[in-house]
């Protein structure tokens, strides 16, 4: 990136300063650096609003240069005006630059001293502008455009990286009957701060996409996206839910560590349950390490571990039956942990069955044709 805004820069330079002459030529390399963002798709749309901002405000700052003229006046409504118009929600992050430009258009102007030096002063800078978009979306566009198909992979790599990291903190505790109230309330905040790491898988999961779209580079690839965008961003989703209960299954356990008391019946259960969520750990550690070129073979391995997991809430559910547990009790913690367990399974099935429709549609796409 820094490669290519310098090339890009030298360029819309070179054509101002060398080429138009231009009494402020910064404009142009300045534009093009500010389109060298992290898709081809990101360039394109915001070189749009970019020039929609500074056309707006150097138009802003004509329209009220010529009624009023060059005072301290018109400067404060070119100023009231251009700000206001910046949050004009369709000009998104470029809104702060209707007042830039108008600033820099207020100074080139009080500098010209006829009518037509005015116009031409203002007119240039737009016309600036348009070199620095004509040069910035370019460069990125055809020297090495940004692809950034994998982020949604590692997005989903970090958030089943950081449940799993949680969910093994925690069971080896629950087994051995352990429950201090530092201890479960760590568990309670680390669970709390997933829904951040949900957001950053989500935006990953945008920016891939993104980087697709007007990117030639896509026609390259070989072997590649077996998981579509959809497959990721329903996975991530899955993610979601599961970071809820584990929220849930935190908070119980943290606001039960000082009330419930040790007990044979306590301790069974807990153990029951550690080794339930050591079955989830394992699930999500395959998540973990989710890689397109071995979706199937992983996708197996995961349904497989899903299916353990099953196999120990259907357990644990059948323990607290056998051993008449107080589950209609609100004061009592089994009911809430019994059912973010099943909870937790439900979330478990969904992201095997989004990982299994992926690889059958990939086995179908790859299928030859039928003679």
């Amino acid at each position: 990136m820094i490669a290519k805004s310098t090339l890009a820069a030298t360029i819309a330079w070179t054509i101002a300063y060398y080429g138009m002459r231009a009494q402020a030529p910064a404009f142009a390399p300045f534009s093009a650096v500010l389109m060298m963002q992290v898709t081809v798709y990101q360039s394109v749309a915001q070189s749009l609003r970019y020039l929609g901002a500074v056309s707006l405000g150097v138009v802003l700052q004509g329209v009220f240069g010529f009624l009023a003229g060059p005072d301290v006046l018109t400067f404060a409504l070119v100023t009231v005006g251009a700000l206001v118009i910046g949050r004009w929600p369709r000009l998104g992050s470029q809104g702060s630059q209707v007042a830039t430009a108008a600033f820099f258009a207020f100074s080139m102007y009080i500098t010209a001293t006829t009518t037509v030096d005015r116009l031409a002063q203002l007119g240039q800078i737009v016309l600036l502008v348009c070199v620095g978009c004509g040069v910035g979306v370019p460069v990125n566009l055809l020297v090495l455009p940004p692809m950034r198909f994998r982020s949604a992979e590692y997005g989903v790599r970090a958030l089943a990286h950081s449940m799993c990291d949680l969910i093994s903190d925690m069971h080896p505790p629950l087994r051995e009957g352990s429950l201090d109230e530092e201890r479960t309330a760590q568990w309670r905040r680390r669970a709390n701060n997933l829904g951040r790491q949900v957001d950053q898988a989500r935006t990953a999961v945008r920016t891939a996409e993104e980087s697709v779209y007007y990117n030639p580079r896509r026609l390259l690839r070989r072997n590649r996206g077996r998981l579509t965008f959809t497959g990721y961003a329903e996975v991530v989703d899955a993610l979601d839910r599961v970071s809820y209960q584990l929220a849930s299954v935190a908070r119980t356990l943290d606001e039960s560590a000082g009330r419930t008391q040790a007990g044979p019946d306590r301790d069974a259960f807990l153990g029951h349950y550690a080794d339930f969520l050591a079955s989830a750990a394992e699930v999500t550690r395959d998540l973990s390490e989710v890689a397109d070129e071995r979706l199937a073979e992983q996708t197996d391995d995961l349904c497989a571990k899903v299916a353990q997991a099953e196999e120990y809430a259907q357990g644990l559910a059948d323990h607290a039956s056998r051993n008449a547990l107080p589950l209609t009790d609100r004061s009592s913690p089994y009911a809430t942990l019994l059912v973010e367990a099943t909870r937790l399974q439900e979330e478990f099935q969904y992201t095997c069955d989004v990982l299994r429709r992926t690889v059958g549609r990939e086995e179908g796409d790859s299928a030859p044709p039928p003679s």
